[in-house]
């Protein structure tokens, strides 16, 4: 599979980040098809050595992804009884590989988001938002359903139990400074400043040393998944092995003499560690 073989994803990428721009008009439903992409495309960029960060957006201005395709739902079989799942498949197999790809997943909200649409963003390991756009919705309980893409779980470890219990009971709908103060959102920005940020974001991260990004990412990701005395163990265990990368020893030393552990240096330490820069590999 190819960049130019999507038809509702436009593929972009520069500098080891690529950009999946979401394109179902008339509201970005996730349709059977739009899933399959977005499945696709995770796989697709999941083990290319050449990407460091994913963005997907929409340049739809009031929506990213409106939700789950509702017709499509009432087509699943009903005819048999409920089967309990042993591991991961369809659409909470794609939300997982958004979860632990070693690359950063960064999604831009600049319109409204629901259903299977946010429960995708919540996979991701950032969101950012529009002030006076971004509208997020767990509309299914109203219909008649619940969150069955990862929602009911993602949910309540981004905002609280008792929040996550207001949004998918109530189908009330959160602004993006609501949002942002509970923890949904990462920030929540002046439309016209979403995605510049967004992108710059992207791209100082493509610019730190790959398997540091992706082995931070898992030490991360393992506070959702162990104990804090075992997930420890776990940070522990990937700082050494991070230790033992060609790319760690070079890094710390641009950063000692870009002016680390100096006074001038500490007081502007976050624009300093963003001239720390690695060769991607990669031509855009």
């Amino acid at each position: 599979m190819t960049d130019g073989d999507f038809e509702l994803l436009h593929i972009e990428r520069d500098a080891g980040v690529v950009f999946a721009t979401i394109d179902a008009p008339p509201i970005n439903v996730m349709t059977p098809a739009l899933f399959r992409e977005l499945a696709k495309f995770s796989v697709h960029v999941a083990d290319d050595d050449s990407v460091r960060v994913v963005v997907l957006r929409s340049d739809n201005p009031d929506f990213f992804i409106a939700h789950f395709d509702v017709t499509a739902i009432l087509g699943y079989p009903t005819d048999g009884p409920a089967e309990r799942p042993t591991e991961h498949v369809g659409f909470h197999a794609m939300c997982e590989t958004y979860r632990t790809m070693p690359k950063a997943t960064i999604v831009e909200i600049g319109g409204r988001v629901g259903g299977g649409g946010s429960e995708l963003s919540m996979s991701c390991d950032m969101r950012f938002g529009a002030l006076d756009r971004t509208v997020i919705n767990q509309m299914e309980v109203p219909i008649g359903i619940l969150p069955g893409g990862t929602g009911t779980q993602r949910l309540p470890r981004l905002v609280g139990r008792g929040r996550a219990m207001e949004v998918i009971l109530g189908g009330v709908d959160l602004d993006a400074r609501r949002a942002e103060q509970w923890g949904y959102l990462n920030r929540a920005l002046p439309a016209d400043e979403l995605r510049p940020f967004v992108t710059d974001l992207a791209y100082r991260i493509a610019k730190f040393p790959p398997q540091a990004v992706a082995l931070a990412k898992q030490a991360v990701n393992a506070a959702d998944e162990l104990p804090l005395r075992e997930g420890m163990f776990e940070e522990r265990y990937l700082f050494q092995r991070l230790l033992r990368t060609p790319q760690a020893q070079p890094a710390m030393e641009q950063f000692i003499e870009l002016g680390g552990q100096t006074r001038d240096g500490e007081m502007r330490v976050g624009d300093l560690v963003a001239d720390i820069s690695t060769d991607n590999g990669t031509d855009g």
